[in-house]
């Protein structure tokens, strides 16, 4: 019997809620593959310094809200900066 098939049977032996609970565990185990080991981050060449404003600009207006900008308050702006 391979790996694989004892996985599957023990795998069927276990209660359904369970399942997912596996599912999971497979999905973190691949995420910690696919991350990059010490020594490759090491080696990367340097990116250029980006403000957060520039790494959200495809965010930036993507929700739709009824709040207006409280800058134009004149009561939340009373007393600013003294």
């Amino acid at each position: 019997m391979t790996t694989l098939e004892i996985a599957i049977a023990k795998i069927k032996n276990l209660p359904a809620e369970q399942h997912n609970e596996v599912i999971r565990f497979i999905e973190f185990l691949e995420f910690k593959v696919s991350k990059p080991s010490d020594s490759q981050t090491n080696i990367r060449t340097e990116e250029k310094e980006i403000s957060f404003a520039e790494a959200a600009k495809d965010f930036i207006g993507c929700l739709d809200s009824n709040l207006e900008d409280l800058s134009y308050n004149p009561k939340y702006m009373e007393g600013f900066g003294k």
